[in-house]
């Protein structure tokens, strides 16, 4: 995928997502991203501009997602490169300890949050005939730790569910499982501490991993993936 086209990232607004953004938007594509915090879809808006298109969403709700890809789609056409990245981590506990409440939460943004997007936005990539959706997983969706059952299992999941989309999709398209790797977020830091810090940061990572994600095609349909950099 060596032209430039448009990008679809949600958690565009912190972490490897607002990474991301940056290093697309430096190598001439138009990035549409959606974020839950208004403040900082502002701020997105403010230092890119025109015509990238930034959103406060919530993938949780299903109705706010169909209207930002509708108003997306209607704008700017089908995205080439979909990427699920929105996820959140549950506190550390046993998984007994931890609320229906917070496990819920992790549930329905992690799995739910990557159904609500995937099903208002691919209907116009299959109508086009090309594009490819990079579900964002986890090494703790092929290896599990305690303290994070909510979290590796709702990874676990995106990566059947990709593998079962995979086969739902017609030919040109694909779908891929990508765990990131290890890199220096927040989120890593809530489980690590202090000792995040010795990983690589979002800009870090997004200089390597961005042209890895522009290299994917058709021929990478229900692969399971590992960014370089991470």
């Amino acid at each position: 995928m060596s032209q430039r086209g448009l990008v679809v990232i949600t958690g565009a607004t912190r972490g490897l997502g607002r990474a991301m953004v940056a290093e697309f938007v430096g190598r001439g594509w138009t990035v549409a991203g959606c974020g839950r915090s208004a403040a900082a879809v502002e701020e997105l808006g403010r230092r890119f501009g025109s015509p990238h298109r930034f959103a406060c969403v919530d993938v949780r709700d299903d109705v706010a997602v169909r209207h930002w890809a509708q108003g997306t789609l209607d704008a700017l056409g089908a995205p080439d490169l979909l990427l699920n990245n929105a996820a959140v981590i549950n506190r550390l506990a046993p998984l007994w300890e931890l609320s229906a409440g917070e496990f819920d939460l992790v549930i329905d943004v992690n799995i739910k949050g990557v159904t609500n997007v995937i099903r208002h936005f691919v209907p116009a990539m299959i109508r086009r005939g090309r594009g490819v959706i990079v579900n964002f997983s986890s090494g703790w969706g092929r290896s599990v730790d305690a303290q994070v059952a909510p979290y590796c299992a709702t990874k676990w999941a995106i990566e059947g569910l990709t593998k079962a989309l995979a086969e739902e999709l017609p030919r040109g398209l694909a779908a891929v499982a990508l765990n990131p790797g290890v890199i220096h977020t927040d989120m890593l830091a809530s489980c690590f501490g202090a000792a995040a810090a010795d990983y690589p940061s979002p800009e870090q990572w997004a200089r390597s991993a961005v042209p890895f994600l522009l290299k994917l095609g058709p021929g990478h349909n229900g692969q399971s993936l590992t960014a370089p950099g991470g």
